[in-house]
């Protein structure tokens, strides 16, 4: 399978930037529980314009993030892994496996308490996090593991975007959501009739933001509007879209995302932590995390090929999707977003956030560990069926 220039951009940034995530993460940890904790708090709550500045990273900064995702995604419909049906069905199967298997486990725990609406925490996939983790394994990852696990990290988080736009919006404020969907219809217009100028896009985007921060729905979704908006064209390296995801791949994966990291991982480690991993919501965290999603990737993966509604590509064998489902298994930045979102007492957030930690550095240990041992023998399998041959 051969990878195209802008899908090895795309994973070789990630996979820098998840390095990267996991030392501010570490900074942050530290920072939060030295002598400085206090005013390292008091820093991310500073008020800018109204918003906090922890504010301005979740809402603002991350809208780009999504924006990139959007852009990848299109990109993908269009020209990659999910622009043929068949070849599009693996992960977006692995995906909904991903999806609803981790949210029934921390449901089967938490239906009809005040914390079931954290049943979105365990959903998502980190794409920086989870292709960092696979990058570590070098030149012995076929392509077709690289793309598998892209395609459904995307997929992943856009099933995220959708649960948070339905299930996480509290009040609709209806004149600035359609406002904001009329400058989506506007630029949706500049497309069709093809202004290929970014000028135009961003400043309506930027207007999209603003009136759908004020509308109730979670004002990220502008992101992904935005890159359905943004001209396509033939996908090359001149049209517009690909233009705005080659300047966003590094902002996004070594400024955006650490920063994100460095305002939400500041989190105060109770001496209780037996306390905290008892916990239904922990629990249920712990549980899609670790055994939902690979266990949801791997069903829905295997059942999908068995029925032939699929195919599995001829690099690849069970045993390298299920190591795969482990590397979705690693939440992180998009399960913390959702925690934000979800609860509203700061001590289960801390919580929560500790256990998305704990949980995503676990599954991404036996991921990394599975993967480097299946690997390893699948390239042994080649040497000496080479030598055997001669």
């Amino acid at each position: 399978m051969q990878a195209t220039k802008l899908f090895n951009e795309f994973f070789n940034s990630e996979k820098a930037g998840g390095l990267i995530l996991i030392a501010c993460t570490i900074l942050s940890l530290i920072v939060a529980n030295s002598n400085l904790g206090a005013e390292y708090h008091h820093f991310w709550e500073l008020r800018y314009a109204g918003l906090s500045l922890e504010h301005w990273i979740n809402d603002g900064l991350m809208t780009i993030f999504f924006l990139l995702i959007g852009l990848e995604l299109e990109r993908e419909i269009y020209q990659g892994e999910l622009s043929k049906v068949k070849d599009a069905l693996l992960p977006l199967f692995a995906a909904l496996g991903g999806i609803f298997v981790p949210a029934g486990l921390f449901l089967l725990l938490n239906y009809g308490t005040p914390t079931q609406s954290g049943a979105g925490i365990p959903m998502a996939t980190d794409i920086a996090f989870a292709l960092g983790i696979l990058a570590l394994l070098g030149s012995r990852v076929p392509t077709s593991l690289k793309v598998f696990l892209t395609a459904l990290a995307v997929i992943d988080d856009l099933g995220a975007i959708m649960i948070i736009a339905i299930f996480y919006t509290k009040t609709l404020l209806w004149t600035n959501l359609f406002i904001a969907l009329g400058i989506f219809a506007l630029l949706l217009a500049f497309n069709r009739l093809k202004v290929r100028n970014l000028i135009p896009y961003l400043v309506g985007g930027i207007g999209m933001w603003y009136f759908m921060l004020h509308s109730g729905v979670h004002a990220t979704i502008t992101g992904v509007l935005l890159a359905f908006a943004i001209p396509f064209g033939n996908g090359g390296e001149k049209s517009t879209s690909y233009i705005l995801q080659h300047i966003l791949h590094k902002p996004v994966a070594f400024v955006i995302l650490p920063i994100f990291a460095l305002a939400n991982t500041a989190i105060v480690l109770s001496s209780d932590i037996g306390h905290t991993l008892t916990q239904n919501y922990s629990i249920g965290i712990a549980l899609g995390l670790i055994v939902g999603k690979p266990l949801g990737i791997f069903l829905l993966t295997f059942l999908s090929v068995t029925f032939g509604l699929c195919k599995l590509p001829d690099d690849l064998n069970w045993k390298s999707i299920l190591g795969v489902g482990f590397l979705g298994g690693i939440g992180f930045t998009m399960s913390i977003f959702i925690t934000l979102l979800a609860f509203d007492d700061e001590d289960i957030i801390n919580k929560a956030k500790f256990v998305i930690l704990l949980s995503s550095l676990i599954a991404g240990l036996i991921g990394f560990l599975s993967l480097k041992i299946t690997l390893k023998n699948d390239n042994n399998d080649v040497v000496t069926h080479d030598s055997s041959s001669v």
